[in-house]
């Protein structure tokens, strides 16, 4: 994700509330993309500040006003009380629990993160109000005593998370247990939001042929699936699969590589608004506005290089600890060629 700017010249981050060298709170605008300083007004409004937001005025977020998990804004004529992200909720933990509350600021960041990204992309969706059965939601759901524990995934456009996932010791053990490389709150915003998708851009379309013929048949038995993969996981993935996970059903493989997809384009991003410079890329291209895949593929593979060589150089784990083979790249591409064309020319996101 690029950095920002401070009307006073000063650099700022996306989950910023106050700008360290004029000392204006701020407020990300999502109807701009940006995240601006921001002066409150004698009406209880605010008045956005600097040249490419035109003095607009908006409100904050309740849950930035009021729960302090937020800093996204609502522009002042929507009559929603929240901002894009947050209105997309559907559950949100009991927050007379301490520890829920310091969990789902965490889901929040994380959500914030994957919305922001759909925006950028220019990928449709809508709130379950809006779009019906075509509309988005999240759950944010904690175990109960005497229950079955809550299990994160994704039904017809609901999200459910359970919020133990924010614990960073509960989420090392589970991703110990599974023998998973990686795990992370904005990897599962990330893969969940693929099962969306896949309903947007395959379920009832008659493109399923198109997608069985790379990522296999999802018509066969999901549960008995997961079943299996469990009992008995697949020693054979690395060559078809970005993960052994993925190798479980067509639907994983499909969210799975959704969400790599997705890291890469944010760390492209990233790399390219840091100015670093790739061996085979110039430093002035911003990664984030090609569609040229193959230059995306390239550039994604020299700068995990250099994100593992610097991590082995501290000793740490591989920050990438994945192999992109031939046939993942062509499934990653896949993705890339359904995300240009869900989106016009112009980033204006179109249903198709």
């Amino acid at each position: 994700m690029r950095r920002f700017q401070c009307h006073c010249g000063n650099r700022l981050f996306f989950d910023n509330t106050y700008c360290l060298k004029c000392h204006h709170q701020l407020g990300f605008l999502p109807d701009r993309l940006t995240l601006s300083a921001i002066r409150p007004d004698p009406d209880g409004a605010w008045t956005a500040l600097g040249p490419e937001v035109d003095g607009r005025r908006y409100r904050q977020c309740a849950h930035y006003e009021h729960a302090g998990v937020c800093n996204w804004m609502v522009p002042l004529d929507d009559q929603d009380h929240h901002c894009l992200a947050c209105r997309l909720n559907h559950v949100i933990p009991d927050l007379s629990v301490l520890q829920n509350w310091r969990r789902w600021a965490k889901l929040e960041a994380a959500k914030r993160r994957l919305v922001y990204q759909l925006l950028h992309l220019g990928l449709p969706f809508q709130g379950k109000r809006a779009g019906g059965h075509r509309g988005l939601a999240f759950a944010f759901l904690a175990d109960q005593p005497q229950a079955s524990p809550i299990s994160t995934g994704h039904t017809n456009g609901l999200i459910t998370i359970n919020i133990e996932e924010a614990d960073p010791v509960r989420r090392e053990a589970v991703r110990e247990k599974l023998g998973e490389p990686y795990r992370t709150l904005l990897g599962h915003f990330r893969h969940e939001s693929g099962h969306y998708y896949w309903e947007r851009f395959f379920a009832d379309t008659g493109r399923q042929p198109a997608f069985r013929a790379l990522f296999g048949d999802e018509r066969q038995d999901y549960a008995q699936a997961l079943r299996d993969h469990y009992r008995n996981p697949n020693p054979d993935w690395q060559e078809q699969h970005i993960s052994r996970y993925a190798s479980s059903h067509p639907w994983e493989d499909w969210a799975e590589t959704w969400a790599h997809y997705l890291h890469m384009r944010d760390a492209l991003e990233t790399a390219g608004d840091l100015g670093l410079v790739l061996e085979s890329c110039a430093s002035t291209v911003r990664f984030s506005d090609r569609d040229d895949f193959q230059y995306l593929l390239d550039a994604w593979l020299e700068l995990t290089m250099a994100m593992n060589s610097m991590s082995r150089s501290m000793g740490s784990p591989d920050m990438y600890p994945f192999t992109i083979t031939p046939t993942v790249a062509r499934k990653l591409e896949a993705v890339h060629r359904e995300v240009h064309g869900m989106v016009t020319v112009g980033s204006t996101a179109q249903d198709r």
